[in-house]
């Protein structure tokens, strides 16, 4: 069989196809102009005759309406267009280039039917009263919505004809220059296409698959060879660029997931891109769920979403606090900016949530206790002055009452001092917390609950009232002694001071898991339960009056709570009002 050249092979083909290509696109391109041209001129004339029909607004429809021809002779100069103004009966009442008393009716034009039937006419034929072929284009002519004639634009079809020959020249031209191009680019590429042509396809197609580590061998032809060195190089760049952006994107994931700051980022028409596993956590949001949905219909609650509205339209940074009511109420400082690319086009929107419900209430905490540390405290100060006062005004002179005042004023001054006591202590362990300045040692702590109920036991036995004591003897846990006595004297010290007389006080420690369960259970009136999330804030008191009347400085729990937290632990509540109350001081076990 005899070997033709490549060259030969191709040069044929790459002929045949131009010539193919080039004859299609021309025939192509001309009808496709020439329609193009002529509806564009349609349009065009459509226009002119609106245009008209505006200033026909208030003329009569009359056959004889001088106006009428005046305003199409004028409009016809101006716009370079036959103007005609056909009244409803065919006559002709305008012509801005014939004298419309000779011209004959136009009832039964095409393109005045169409327009009296509501319709766009067109229409394209010989005119004998030009003499030649036209494009006609008829709109109606409507005057308080009533169809009252026709106005009627028109154009010479030789303007348009030549118009389009140019356009086929200039085709054709192209055309053959096209041609002329693809002959000579043929034959050259041809000639320098070859062997090595093979080998570069099966290496990009290995680069394709993601198989960069091999390169390409470099043929001896030029170009072929610049090729391959392109096609190592490009691939090399695209090793190094998936790597960086891999590296960068296990790095952008690590950061975000890193976070404790919720992050959002929305595109530009507000569907979700990326949210970290914060932000997820924050929303009650399933990340993958979530992507791509519009943020309207991922967040419910609708102060974020006013939120995450000012800032899809704002091109400035907006920040604010957003209060979240779902489990519970959460406050967030919300910030919102534009997401900008390098070259500064905005992409979308980005959102920062910083949960700051604890600050918040950090905050109301501290006021509340500056308020009530004020009230416990001016409460025996007003007392003690108020005495004072009525000392100093004579009562000095009145042995009894005077003895019954420095009696009173001694009691406020105790308890003034309790409170001091009190919160120098609260002050203390919080310190020393901090300072890591507590240190715990494994002990039995049946030793450390004993103490404590010697100490309620004087209380206790004037009320009559049992103190009972349930522990294992090698029970040990991580303890300090003295601050875990404080804690347990303040429980044990309340259980007496509400129960009534002759009841019981258990005392119950046992192991559950890794903590020791330290539970104090009284027989008294309960605590109700709107008032159980708030009994270990400082100075908190279910009735105040009748605290204050049993003595306390109202900071005996909100100790045994920062002592259960020094320890690692906590401390919990249960009530039955008119039955019990438990509380349970829980630390780790040794």
């Amino acid at each position: 069989m005899t070997r033709i050249k490549l060259v030969w092979r191709l040069f044929p083909a790459f002929i045949l196809i131009a010539v193919i290509c080039l004859v299609a696109a021309t025939w192509y391109t001309t009808s496709s102009w020439r329609q193009f041209y002529l509806a564009e001129t349609a349009v065009d004339l459509e226009n002119r005759a609106r245009l008209t029909e505006i200033y026909l607004q208030d003329v009569r429809p009359t056959p004889d309406a001088l106006q009428v021809n005046e305003i199409c002779q004028k409009l016809g100069k101006i716009t370079s267009t036959r103007l005609t103004v056909i009244l409803a009966s065919g006559t002709v009442a305008g012509d801005s280039q014939e004298d419309p008393k000779r011209m004959d009716n136009h009832a039964d034009r095409p393109e005045f039917r169409q327009a009296m039937a509501g319709r766009v006419g067109v229409s394209t034929r010989f005119s004998f009263t030009l003499g030649h072929d036209m494009m006609y284009v008829a709109v109606p002519w409507r005057q308080k919505d009533q169809p009252v004639g026709v106005v009627r634009a028109s154009l010479p079809m030789k303007a348009i004809a030549g118009a389009i020959r140019a356009l086929y020249l200039k085709v054709a031209l192209g055309g053959l220059l096209v041609a002329f191009l693809v002959a000579v680019l043929g034959f050259f590429i041809a000639r320098r296409i070859s062997g090595p042509l093979h080998n570069l396809q099966r290496g990009a197609l290995r680069f394709a698959r993601g198989d960069l580590d091999r390169t390409l061998p470099i043929p001896h032809t030029a170009e072929l060879a610049s090729l391959a060195e392109a096609l190592n190089y490009m691939a090399e760049q695209l090793q190094n660029k998936i790597e960086s952006l891999t590296r960068q994107g296990q790095e952008q994931q690590a950061i975000l997931s890193s976070m404790t700051e919720g992050v959002l980022a929305l595109d530009a028409e507000g569907r979700l891109l990326t949210i970290n596993s914060a932000g997820a956590a924050m929303l009650h949001l399933d990340a993958a769920t979530a992507h791509n949905l519009p943020i309207q219909e991922v967040i419910q609650d609708t102060g974020l979403k006013w939120f995450i509205n000012r800032t899809l339209s704002s091109p400035a940074p907006i920040e604010d606090e957003v209060e979240i009511k779902d489990n519970g109420r959460r406050i967030f400082k919300a910030h919102g900016t534009s997401l900008r690319d390098a070259q500064g086009t905005s992409l979308g929107t980005l959102i920062v949530l910083h949960d700051i419900t604890q600050l918040r209430q950090l905050e109301n905490t501290r006021r509340d206790f500056v308020a009530n540390v004020s009230h416990e405290l001016k409460t025996p100060i007003t007392s003690i002055k108020g005495f004072v006062e009525t000392l100093l005004a004579g009562a000095l002179k009145e042995p009894d009452n005077a003895e019954n005042f420095l009696k009173i004023i001694a009691k406020q001054t105790d308890r003034l001092n309790e409170i001091i006591d009190d919160l120098l202590t609260l002050a203390r362990i919080e310190q020393d917390a901090e300072r890591r300045q507590i240190f715990f040692n494994g002990h039995k702590i049946k030793g450390v609950l004993q103490s404590a109920i010697q100490v309620c036991e004087t209380k206790a036995a004037v009320k009559e009232i049992d103190i009972q004591l349930t522990c294992p003897e090698d029970l040990r846990a991580m303890i300090n002694p003295p601050l875990l006595e404080q804690a347990l004297v303040n429980l044990v010290d309340n259980a007496v001071k509400f129960s009534e007389p002759g009841r019981v006080v258990q005392v119950e420690a046992q192991r559950e898991g890794p903590q020791v369960i330290i539970r104090v259970r009284d027989q008294g009136p309960g605590i109700p339960p709107e008032h159980l999330p708030r009994i270990f804030e400082r100075f908190y008191r279910v009735d105040a009056g009748r605290s204050r009347k049993i003595g306390g400085s109202g900071l005996g729990l909100a100790i045994v709570k920062h002592i259960a937290l020094a320890h690692g632990g906590r401390v919990t509540v249960t009530s039955s009002p008119g039955k019990e109350t438990v509380f349970s001081l829980q630390v780790p076990a040794d």
